[in-house]
């Protein structure tokens, strides 16, 4: 493991609870830096500010009933959220949700839908991996 690598995967656990450093593994985190950096050669990491931006604000492209992240998840990461039809949801916070982001594929398949409703299309690397790195702190 690089030191890059190292620095970037240290960064996402900033900030999470002392008692639990649950982050999204390594391996996820791996891919999507490696897509990124195709995409954009002076890609130099990912930003939990920039994760927290992109949960935070309201987007025009998609559902005009869910314009954010927060329309279903909330405001805070470790607490549960609900759909519109009263759906219960796991929160997304890792230090609260430690084994969710275990299975790739499952990660995959939600972050295709969610972006896909709150943007209109499908998230970018860079953006999975700043939203993965701004949930790893909550």
């Amino acid at each position: 493991m690089n030191c890059k690598f190292r620095t970037i995967a240290l960064s996402c656990c900033i900030g999470a609870s002392a008692g639990v450093l649950a982050a999204p593994p390594a391996d996820l985190i791996a891919r999507y830096a490696a897509e990124a950096r195709v995409a954009d050669p002076a890609f130099a990491g990912f930003s939990a500010a920039r994760g927290e931006t992109l949960h935070r604000t309201p987007h025009a492209g998609g559902k005009p009933d869910t314009p954010a992240c927060t329309s279903c998840h909330g405001d805070d990461a470790r607490a549960p959220g609900r759909t519109r039809t009263g759906k219960a949801i796991e929160p997304m916070a890792a230090s609260v949700a430690a084994t969710r982001y275990t299975d790739p594929a499952k990660v995959e398949k939600w972050f295709k839908r969610n972006c896909t409703e709150v943007l209109g299309r499908e998230c970018s690397a860079r953006e999975k991996g700043d939203w993965l790195a701004w949930v790893a702190t909550q």
